[in-house]
């Protein structure tokens, strides 16, 4: 019998999982902390198995752990198998996220249809979370919700009693051999529902209304009563069904989905950036290019296929070339960066891989951080940082090696021109049997004085490109004494033992201050890169710093102290020698 606002309305019932249109959706909440280790947490999985053989067919399914972190190894889904395998696999970890747990379960369970959350759990929660915020979720939510409370009293079974009484649900206490029993009767629960049809008399109007459902059973009358939104007119439904697709419903993307996209995008921009990379191709001879022009039909193909993707690389080229030329600026600090990091990048070129650096670690962050919009910001900020200071790392060791190099580039032009060479010659000497930087630079300077350069003129470059000031007082040395005259092998071996013993005195030093070298090192590192392990591994914990206003003012107020704390102890340990 069904009443809607008193009166009597015409009904129809029948079992829920007869086939009618309503989803049905079942959660069920796991502890798996350290405390269920043993005889426990063996009797918790085959009470589970047990649960997921006697629930309906029609029931989708759902299972959510939590320990130390939060986790949804099996999304609603009516794969039993599937649940099978999740249950067998479960591990143990330290903590006891109860109330965060519940949470994601609401979640999981969606909003559609009629959902029951099955809560198992046997200490007290850990977490940060209030209590007052999941009642008032499981309120919100117009959830079922029951509660297996294991060996379980005092203020834990309290609390466990406020999430089942959020929901009208029930604390159903077990020992660890009354587990299965526990978990069957509340599958059979849902094999006994009944889905009740109603009619709306045509003397009801309103929006809202009571709707009253008494049933007879072999214990008495069941009676239940709702406030509830009616569907205006008469004939429809008093408490409608949720329609439901033959595929199951609302589509939930699975996680991999993500991942093969994210992948694909990002094998996408691989091949991107070794399409940038320019290739070295040595000059063709004669031979060669006689037979370029008498090769066959399907070589000339190839040949015109490579071409397409070189233009298509120029193109690229240009595109960058062309956002350069609108800033010089820009342009001239990358050509001066490569300049000095021995790169044969040309700036324009350098920009394009720098823009797929970025985009591809952006996506890698992402997927790392499964969607994390702060994760994916830290790794775009990497994105486009890593790339320069790695030109400006290998620019610094580049100027390292030049300078540890100088003296005995020094001794071996001294001695050349102490052999009767001239400059010049003992320049061609270091090119033959001096090391890279030095080797490269000079053969350089022999290029530029064939073009018309003077030799002192080219030196300088060399110094300016390297910032040397000791090799600028080579030149400086060079250009005197070619002014005024003098032993120019006797000075340059001068200028040499000078340089080496402010080498010796430069290493001394920096030996001394390494041990603060590394501690303003570890002290600036530390606390951001602890703030991402956190992210990365317990995000909830953390997110009051970016989504309350006050953990931002902390937040903020912590990078000023740390970033004036670095920048003190940077100007303590530096020593200019």
């Amino acid at each position: 019998e069904v009443q809607v606002d008193g009166a009597e309305a015409s009904a129809t019932a029948e079992p829920a999982g007869s086939g009618r249109a309503v989803r049905r959706t079942a959660v069920l909440v796991m502890d798996t902390s350290n405390s269920m280790e043993g005889e426990r947490i063996e009797a918790a999985k085959a009470a589970a198995l047990a649960y997921v053989d006697a629930l309906p067919r029609d029931v989708y399914l759902a299972i959510v752990t939590f320990d130390s972190d939060v986790a949804t190894p099996l999304r609603p889904s009516r794969d039993r198998q599937a649940a099978l395998d999740v249950i067998n696999g479960i591990t143990l970890s330290q903590g006891t996220l109860l109330y965060d747990g519940v949470t994601a379960a609401i979640g999981v369970a969606g909003a559609e249809g009629q959902r029951s959350l099955l809560v198992l759990s046997d200490g007290a929660d850990t977490g940060t979370t209030d209590l007052a915020d999941v009642t008032t979720a499981v309120t919100e939510s117009e959830v079922l919700l029951d509660v297996v409370a294991v060996d379980q009293s005092g203020d834990a079974l309290e609390a466990l009693e406020a999430l089942a009484g959020a929901a009208e649900g029930r604390v159903l206490p077990a020992d660890t051999d009354a587990l299965a029993e526990t978990f069957s009767q509340e599958a059979q629960a849902l094999a006994r529902q009944v889905l009740v049809d109603v009619r709306l008399p045509d003397s009801v109007t309103a929006a809202e209304g009571t709707v009253r459902v008494t049933m007879p059973s072999a214990r008495g009358d069941l009676t239940a009563q709702a406030f509830t939104m009616l569907r205006a007119g008469a004939g429809a439904a008093a408490v409608p069904p949720a329609p439901v697709a033959a595929s199951g419903g609302s589509m939930v993307m699975p996680d991999w989905v993500m991942y093969v996209a994210v992948g694909a995008v990002g094998l996408g921009l691989l091949a991107l950036l070794v399409l940038l990379v320019p290739r070295k191709t040595a000059p063709l001879t004669g031979a060669d290019l006689v037979a370029t022009y008498t090769a066959s039909t399907g070589r000339r193909k190839a040949t015109v296929e490579r071409s397409d993707a070189e233009q298509a690389l120029q193109t690229a080229k240009d595109a960058a070339a062309g956002i350069l030329e609108r800033n010089r600026s820009l342009e001239a600090r990358i050509a001066q960066r490569l300049d000095g990091a021995g790169s044969e990048l040309k700036p324009a070129e350098w920009l394009l891989v720098h823009a797929a650096v970025t985009v591809a670690a952006t996506l890698v962050g992402l997927l790392v951080g499964r969607g994390n919009l702060v994760i994916g910001l830290i790794a775009l900020g990497c994105g486009l940082v890593i790339p320069w200071w790695y030109l400006g790392f290998k620019r610094s060791r580049r100027r390292r090696s030049f300078e540890n190099a100088l003296p005995d580039t020094l001794q071996l032009i001294s001695g050349s021109l102490t052999a009767g060479l001239s400059l010049q010659q003992a320049v061609d000497a270091v090119v033959r049997d001096g090391v890279d930087p030095i080797a490269s630079e000079f053969r350089r300077v022999l290029v530029e004085t064939r073009l018309g350069v003077s030799l002192e003129d080219a030196m300088d470059g060399v110094a300016q490109r390297f910032e040397s000031r000791d090799f600028g007082w080579v030149v400086m040395a060079i250009k005197i004494q070619r002014q005024v005259g003098g032993n120019l092998a006797e000075l340059l071996t001068t200028v040499g033992d000078t340089m080496r013993e402010r080498a010796y005195i430069r290493r001394q030093v920096a030996a001394l201050a390494a041990e603060g070298k590394l501690s303003a090192v570890v002290l600036a590192l530390l606390p951001p890169l602890f703030l991402l392990y956190l992210v990365l591994t317990n995000g909830d914990y953390v997110a009051p710093l970016f989504t309350d206003v006050r953990g931002i003012i902390m937040l903020a107020g912590g990078a000023l102290w740390l970033g004036l704390g670095v920048f003190w102890m940077s100007r303590l340990i530096k020593v200019d020698v």
